[in-house]
């Protein structure tokens, strides 16, 4: 079994316990151990590069796989894990708004330029009238495809620096293209079945996408969309947090994301 394979049933595990109304003590670390919720790709993959440096100052990182984008702040939220490193801050803020907490960023760490995909067509220009379009659900990827549809000229937005646009923003879609709202994990799954797919890059890369080189509109390098480390209020100064956030941030993680996403994942320090 993999390392990703093992660290995923031991995620679920964890569900189980929580459903089962076992209580929060036995989830959130203490010590010298530290435990991350993340999505597998490229988080979990970035995590384990920093894992090595956070031993030598003495923390034993215990990194939760999840493949979703609710679980990981609600394990944070009811003090199951420490920290969450999966999403960008106004995901988060959506979040919270919606669920009343309370979950402040640590540190950004990389960017994932958000991108549009077809085994259909090679263009965005070949689209058919009525072409069937799926895009993110959540409040923050929604109007981030949405905004990437803008930018590429098939729709027009009232306002695209909004980032929170939904459909009720669109003022001009000349292709009458038809949205349908997924949840993010699934989209790849049904990108043979659709004309044209909004994809988060960790769900594009988990799923063999290559971004740079599939996407037919992508996100520039200046994307707002930072990927951050995110804990709870009461931990974000906990030493072993700082300590992780700092090793986010190092040159070899630097080195790592250049070098293994070639583009398709870009450092934000």
């Amino acid at each position: 079994m993999n390392t990703f394979a093992f660290r995923s049933l031991l995620a679920a595990a964890t569900l189980a316990l929580a459903s089962c109304g076992g209580s929060g003590s036995g989830g959130s670390s203490g010590g010298d151990t530290l435990t991350v919720a993340a999505t597998a790709v490229p988080h979990a993959e970035i995590l384990e590069v920093v894992e090595p440096l956070l031993a030598k100052q003495g923390v034993k990182l215990d990194v939760r796989v999840f493949n979703d984008y609710v679980q990981p702040n609600d394990q944070v939220v009811q003090k199951q894990i420490d920290v969450n490193y999966f999403q960008t801050e106004p995901y988060l803020d959506a979040y919270n708004r919606d669920r009343k907490s309370q979950l402040v960023t640590v540190v950004g760490v990389h960017i994932e330029p958000f991108g549009a995909y077809s085994r259909r067509f090679k263009t965005l220009a070949e689209l058919p009238t009525g072409a069937d379009v799926v895009i993110p659900n959540d409040p923050s990827n929604n109007s981030r495809a949405l905004i990437l549809l803008d930018k590429a000229g098939v729709i027009k937005l009232k306002d695209p620096s909004n980032a929170l646009s939904s459909q009720r923003d669109i003022v001009e879609n000349p292709k009458q293209l038809k949205f349908r709202e997924l949840d993010s994990a699934m989209l790849p799954r049904v990108l043979d079945q659709v004309d044209l797919a909004l994809i988060n890059t960790n769900y594009a890369l988990d799923a063999g996408l290559n971004p740079t080189r599939d996407a037919l509109a992508i996100e520039s390098k200046d994307s707002p969309y930072v990927n951050f480390l995110v804990s709870r209020p009461d931990n974000k100064d906990d030493p072993r947090v700082q300590k992780l956030a700092k090793a986010l941030t190092s040159p070899e993680v630097k080195a790592f994301i250049e070098q293994k996403y070639k583009g398709a994942v870009l450092p934000a320090f």
